[in-house]
């Protein structure tokens, strides 16, 4: 049987160096596909902001550039994390570059998209800063349109909701409706 979380993949930090998800077991986690080049980037300060709301508890943000959506994300590796640091201020996860949707998007968001893979939802980005929330079980709970704000009470409430969960074992439907 495959695993329903997220646990199971491995995913390539911007200076190539490869990472399993299982690092972030016991964390609330934000997965966001970005790009530097959208009418939604400054939403990368937006994340930032919502990082540092939540220092010093079981959350962490999880950013993927991803170039499927007019080819917004022109940048490569060190390019895309200087511009990030210098333009934005982001101290979260930046990964390397991936497909984020497709037949060839990473096996990572091919599970984030399917609920046959994930038992939860079926979200398939429909453009950059597609958001989705993961449980501190590595589950998805939740998705977020772009136009959704990082900082948004909606988020912020639903992250709230996981990390008040000691078990991690939040009930889905609960906070999908929430």
């Amino acid at each position: 049987m495959t695993e329903k979380n997220i646990y199971q993949f491995n995913v390539e930090t911007v200076s190539g160096q490869a990472v399993r998800l299982d690092i972030f077991s016991g964390k609330v986690l934000l997965v966001v596909n970005t790009a530097s080049a959208c009418g939604f980037t400054p939403q990368l300060k937006d994340l930032e902001d919502l990082r540092q709301q939540f220092a010093g508890q079981d959350f962490e943000i999880l950013a993927f550039p991803s170039n499927d959506f007019g080819a917004q994300e022109p940048l490569n590796g060190k390019q895309i994390e200087e511009f990030c640091t210098v333009n934005y201020g982001i101290n979260y996860q930046l990964f390397n570059k991936i497909r984020v949707r497709g037949p060839y998007a990473h096996p990572l968001y091919q599970f984030l998209a399917d609920k046959k893979q994930n038992a939860h939802i079926n979200s398939s980005p429909r453009w950059n800063f597609h958001k989705y929330l993961i449980n501190k079980n590595g589950e998805v709970c939740d998705f977020f349109y772009p136009f959704t704000k990082p900082t948004s009470s909606k988020i912020k409430k639903k992250i709230e909701k996981l990390l008040a969960h000691k078990s991690g074992l939040a009930d889905v439907k609960t906070i999908a409706d929430a």
